[in-house]
């Protein structure tokens, strides 16, 4: 299932050559040494939850379009990642016009389904959402296009977007709930920006955890291009709980999470903060992260997992929290710096329980992510099958 207690973890990681192809190509990067520390124990009280004040709809600068991601990211993207054509969309939010673009119009336009786009008039926007938008199960495609445009805000309230196969309130899914086919959801050209799942999850049996601060995903497939995702958050103690940005469990055949030319904090007071996870999380979930950045995210928790007596748990995956058994992660052409853990793993916190995972790191850098517990590689907590694989990396 997931790790329990990571205590006095006298690792060292060494680094295997490169198998396979991969977009990067050549010689890993020399081996570098990893410290470990004694057992994580309770420090700081957690601050409070965030409070933010309920903005209205508001126009951006007249020049601006999203531009997200590693601009100096090289990786070949595979067909399958791309940004899907919304030429033809099935449903419009807005009629060209600021004041039409609401978040009940977004909440409606989800659940109705298809390729939704947005005319909200020349100017970049942020529409706040009175309502989390959520996916129904008999949904076959859901493709939300903001143009580049268009900042879907929880202001601080609520999470953003929501799609939960194994959640009835959306529709009984035909058998298995945890492995469908569908709903198939792509946001793409999107900033997500200020979403809250803090207490949000009331139902463990249906959330898993919690978690999931701009979006969280069960069941089908999601897919991210070109997005961005700023301030959100979720509840900051706890084990196994994450994803201030986004939360993933059972991905329709296992298949991987692709997240292409997509920002995760970015500057200074722009990171995700959660328990874990200050960006991503999953438990069983494989990913495909692609020419992306990662910055200033935090996991925020304290006491491990399981959490330590007298502690809430978590701390773990400053900006990328995955765990499980047998899944994959594998980040390329991507940069994370400055990211934070407050017990292991201050870029990325890896476990396989059942050592049949792997992690490989192509073409990428990974600087100035501190771990303030224990690491088996600088920002790195790796525990799975051999050694996590660098190509042509940097991690320091």
């Amino acid at each position: 299932m997931v790790l329990r207690t990571v205590l006095a973890l006298g690792v060292v990681a060494a680094l295997l050559p490169a198998c396979g192809g991969g977009s990067g190509g050549g010689d890993p990067s020399p081996p570098a040494t990893a410290a470990t520390s004694a057992a994580p124990g309770g420090r700081d009280a957690l601050g409070a939850a965030p409070t933010t004040k309920t903005p209205k709809p508001t126009a951006g600068p007249a020049n601006g379009t999203l531009r997200a991601g590693n601009p100096n990211g090289k990786a070949a993207v595979p067909a399958e990642a791309r940004a899907v054509d919304t030429s033809k969309p099935n449903r419009v939010v807005g009629d060209g016009t600021p004041a039409s673009c609401t978040g009940k119009a977004v909440a409606t336009a989800v659940a109705a389904g298809g390729v939704i786009t947005f005319s909200c008039g020349p100017a970049p926007i942020t529409i706040t959402m009175t309502q989390t938008a959520k996916v129904k199960n008999s949904a076959k495609k859901v493709v939300l296009d903001g143009g580049g445009k268009v900042t879907l805000s929880g202001a601080g309230k609520r999470r953003i977007l929501y799609m939960n196969t194994c959640d009835d309130a959306q529709g009984p899914p035909p058998g298995d709930c945890t492995n469908q086919d569908h709903p198939q959801l792509t946001v793409q050209n999107l900033t997500f920006a200020s979403g809250s799942s803090i207490g949000a999850d009331p139902d463990p049996e249906v959330t898993n955890g919690g978690g999931g601060g701009a979006l969280y995903v069960r069941g089908g497939r999601l897919k991210v291009v070109n997005s961005r995702f700023v301030k959100n958050r979720c509840d900051s103690g706890g084990p196994d709980l994450g994803g201030a940005a986004i939360r993933v469990l059972d991905q329709n055949r296992d298949l991987p999470v692709y997240v292409v030319s997509s920002t995760f904090g970015g500057a200074a007071g722009q990171g995700g903060a959660c328990s874990n996870g200050g960006a991503l999380s999953s438990i069983g979930v494989s990913w495909v992260i692609l020419n992306s950045l990662f910055s200033h995210n935090e996991a925020i928790g304290y006491g491990a997992n399981e959490a330590a007596n007298g502690t809430p748990g978590g701390g773990n995956g400053g900006a990328i929290y995955c765990d499980g058994n047998t899944f994959t992660l594998r980040i390329a052409g991507t940069l994370m710096e400055r990211n934070h853990a407050r017990e292991g793993g201050g870029a990325i916190f890896y476990v396989s329980n059942d050592r049949s995972g792997t992690l490989r790191i192509e073409s990428s850098t990974l600087r100035r992510n501190p771990s303030d517990e224990f690491e088996t590689l600088p920002g790195i907590f790796y525990r799975a099958k051999g050694s996590a694989q660098l190509v042509n990396s940097k991690v320091t």
